[in-house]
């Protein structure tokens, strides 16, 4: 396994940082400091792309009756992770997490175990890298039933747009009709301090996110029918309770035809 680089920050230790977690170093504190001093509006926005990976992996499972699971990107475990949502609704449900940070690994590989009915695997793979990904995953799900894909603030990590539309494509051309795509990412349109703390955070050192326009973001979804409510701020996908205000991140689901 890769060792642990501590000398620059790292966008999944930050993010646990603003969800409250453990599992970071002083350069993630740090770099979330500075954004937070810019944006202090993004730890909100982070709770609330953490709660829209919940309420997605929540209908897929009890509404759509989805039972496989392929979540790229997966970040440090927190409360309430995409294999324990499923499999609590439904236990034979099959997950596969895929990332490549290796602090991620070795917290996913102690702590992501699943319901003797169903399984959880993890794959050490780069999001752009779909071959592997694919191949590892055919491990322990099956591509001849209804898979969904879930992408949850990773594609902003692939700056070029093409290139980050070609990833999502080729993952999606591998799934069979009646799979779903769940993707959210970081926008810019609801705020400049947003925009200046990652422009900030891109030249801190740490791998560059880029944040997409809401239009740029439906382009993921091209060829999908879309679910209600379509592709809206991630605090707006079916809330529970009353409307919440908007957060700079948008995401939808769509299913594959």
């Amino acid at each position: 396994m890769r060792e642990i680089d501590t000398s620059v920050p790292h966008s999944a230790r930050i993010w646990n940082y603003w969800l409250g977690g453990k599992d970071n170093y002083e350069v993630d504190r740090v770099a979330g400091d500075e954004f937070l001093k810019i944006f202090p509006g993004m730890a909100a926005g982070a709770r609330a792309s953490r709660a829209f990976l919940g309420r997605t992996i929540t209908w897929l499972a009890a509404e759509a009756g989805i039972r496989q699971f392929l979540d790229i990107g997966t970040g440090l475990p927190t409360a309430d992770n995409t294999h324990q949502i499923a499999q609590r609704i439904a236990p034979e449900s099959r997950v596969v997490y895929v990332d490549n940070d290796p602090l991620v690994l070795a917290h996913a590989r102690a702590l992501l175990t699943g319901t003797p009915e169903g399984a959880t695997d993890y794959i050490d793979a780069d999001v752009r890298d779909p071959d592997t990904i694919l191949t590892g995953a055919a491990k322990t799900l099956d591509f001849g039933k209804p898979i969904a894909l879930n992408l949850s603030g990773i594609m902003g990590h692939v700056v070029d747009d093409e290139a980050a539309l070609s990833i999502v494509r080729r993952l999606l051309d591998a799934l069979p009709s009646g799979s779903y795509l769940a993707l959210n990412d970081g926008s810019n349109v609801h705020s400049a301090a947003n925009r200046q703390a990652h422009q900030q955070y891109n030249e801190s050192g740490a791998l560059p996110y880029m944040q997409r326009s809401p239009e740029q973001i439906a382009r993921f979804f091209d060829w999908l029918e879309l679910v209600e409510p379509g592709l809206v701020s991630v605090s707006r996908w079916r809330p529970d309770g009353i409307t919440p205000p908007e957060v700079d991140g948008y995401g939808a689901v769509g299913r594959k035809p």
